[in-house]
C-alpha cells in the first residue's frame, strides 16, 4: 500500500505555490484523476469546499478526500513525475475568511449563551451555521456580532494545534472528538480552541469583518448565515446601493426609506380595500345589465353569455358568482384581454360546467377545468375568447 498524501494545508494554510510528484494518473469519465505525493490543495470536507488552481498548466476541476489519499480532478492527463501545484488565491483565501469567522461565531454563542453549533455550510455567495436552540432572539444576533469583531479587531494569533483526543480535551476543545490517532485543533488564542482540519487565517484581523445576514428557525435548530472579509465589504456595498436607490426612487433619505415605504403600503391597502368595493358594486351592476338583457328559454333558464372586454380573472369571476346567486341561470363568461373563461351555473342545475367547459377548450385550444357549477380556464390566444362563448352557447342550445 503507498504512502498516504502528505496534507501541506495542515502547517501552512498561506501555501500559494508547492513543488510534488504524481504518483497516478488514471482515467475518469471526461477528467483524470492525479493523486501527489504531497499537497497544498483542500479537498471538501468538514463544510468547506474543496480549492481549485492549476497543476503544472492544467486546471484542478475538484479535489476530493480518500480514506488517506488526496485526488485531484483535472481536464488533461499529467505524466508521473515532478509537478508545480498552484492554489487559486482568491478562493483560498475567501474560503479562509469564511471558516475561521465560522469558528468565532460559534464561540461567540457559546461564551455568551451556550449554544452550540451542530453544523456548517461555507456556500458559494454566504456561509450558514445551525445552532442547536428553537429560536434567537435579535438582541443575541447582536451581542454575538459584535463579539465576534471585537475578537476581529484584537487581531488574536490563529494557531494550528496537533495532539491525541485526550490531549485536546484537557486543553478545552469546543467539541469532543471521537477519532483516533493525532488530531488537527484551530485556536484563537484565549477565546477559542476547535478540532478542525480546514484552512485557516493566521490572525483574526484578516477576517475583516463578520455579518450576520439571515435568521431562519428549522424545527429544533435556527439556521444563521453569515458572510466574512471581502465577501462583507461586497453585501454592505450591495445593501448601499439598494438603498440608495429605494431613497431616490421614493425621493427620501436613506434612513426614510422604511417609514415613507411603511406609509405607502398603508395607503395601497386602503386603496386596495376601496377598489374591491367598488369591483363588488360594478360586479353587482354589470350582472344587473346582464341579466335584464338575458333571454329565457322555454324552461325558464336564462343563459348569459358574454365576452367582457378588459375584465380581470377576479371580477369575471365575481360577476358570474352575481349572476348565478339568481335562479335559473347559467353564465358563459370571457374577458378579450386575458383570455380568462369562466363557466357558471345556479346550484341544483342539471348541466355540468366543467365537462361543457373542457370540451369546448378542446376545439379553440385552451385549459382549464372545475366542478359541475363553476368551471373556469384560459384560452392562450385571448382574441378567441369570444369563440369560446359562442361555441358553449351553442351547444347548450342544442343539448
Amino acid at each position: 500500500m503507498s504512502e498516504p498524501t502528505e496534507r501541506l494545508y495542515y502547517r501552512d494554510s498561506f501555501l500559494r505555490e508547492f513543488d510534488a510528484r504524481v504518483i497516478s494518473c488514471e482515467k475518469d469519465g471526461e477528467r483524470w484523476k492525479i493523486v501527489l505525493d504531497r499537497t497544498a490543495f483542500y479537498p471538501t470536507s468538514g463544510g468547506q469546499p474543496h480549492d481549485t488552481g492549476t497543476l503544472g498548466d492544467v486546471p484542478v476541476i475538484e479535489v476530493a478526500d480518500a480514506e488517506e489519499k488526496v485526488v485531484h480532478y483535472v481536464s488533461a492527463a499529467i505524466p508521473v513525475g515532478p509537478v508545480r501545484g498552484t492554489i487559486d488565491w482568491a478562493r483560498r483565501i475567501d474560503h479562509m475568511q469564511q471558516h475561521t469567522g465560522q469558528h468565532l461565531l460559534s464561540a461567540a454563542f457559546i461564551e455568551l449563551f451556550g449554544l452550540q453549533t451542530v453544523s456548517f455550510h461555507l456556500g458559494k455567495d454566504a456561509s450558514t451555521i445551525d445552532l442547536k436552540a428553537p429560536s434567537v432572539e435579535a438582541r443575541q444576533l447582536e451581542e454575538a456580532e459584535r463579539r465576534v469583531n471585537e475578537v476581529i479587531l484584537e487581531d488574536k494569533p490563529v494557531v494550528i494545534r496537533f495532539g491525541t483526543a485526550e490531549e485536546l480535551a484537557e486543553a478545552g476543545i469546543r467539541k469532543k472528538v471521537e477519532r483516533e490517532g493525532i488530531l488537527r485543533a484551530i485556536e484563537v488564542a484565549g477565546f477559542d480552541r476547535q478540532p478542525c482540519g480546514g484552512t485557516h487565517l493566521e490572525r483574526t484581523g484578516q477576517a475583516g469583518a463578520l455579518l450576520i445576514r439571515k435568521l431562519e428557525r428549522r424545527r429544533d435548530v435556527t439556521r444563521l448565515e453569515f458572510v466574512c472579509g471581502f465577501r462583507a465589504l461586497a453585501a454592505a456595498r450591495e445593501d448601499f446601493a439598494t438603498l440608495t436607490q429605494a431613497a431616490a426612487l421614493l425621493s427620501c433619505g436613506l434612513r426614510e426609506v422604511p417609514a415613507v415605504l411603511g406609509k405607502l403600503i398603508e395607503e395601497r391597502r386602503a386603496q386596495h380595500g376601496a377598489v374591491k368595493r367598488l369591483e363588488e358594486r360594478l360586479a353587482e351592476h354589470e350582472a344587473r345589465a346582464l341579466l335584464s338583457e338575458a333571454k329565457s328559454s322555454a324552461s325558464s333558464l336564462r343563459v348569459v353569455a358574454k365576452a367582457i372586454e378588459d375584465a380581470t380573472p377576479s371580477y369575471l369571476g365575481l360577476v358570474a358568482a352575481k349572476l348565478v346567486a339568481e335562479a335559473n341561470v347559467v353564465a358563459l363568461l370571457s374577458s378579450r384581454a386575458t383570455g380568462h373563461v369562466v363557466f357558471a351555473q345556479t346550484k341544483g342545475l342539471e348541466r355540468d360546467m366543467g365537462a361543457l367547459l373542457r370540451e369546448t377548450l378542446k376545439q379553440v385550444g385552451g385549459k382549464g377545468g372545475g366542478a359541475k357549477d363553476f368551471a373556469q380556464g384560459s384560452v392562450a390566444d385571448a382574441s378567441k375568447a369570444g369563440d369560446v362563448v359562442a361555441l358553449a352557447q351553442k351547444s347548450l342550445e342544442t343539448a
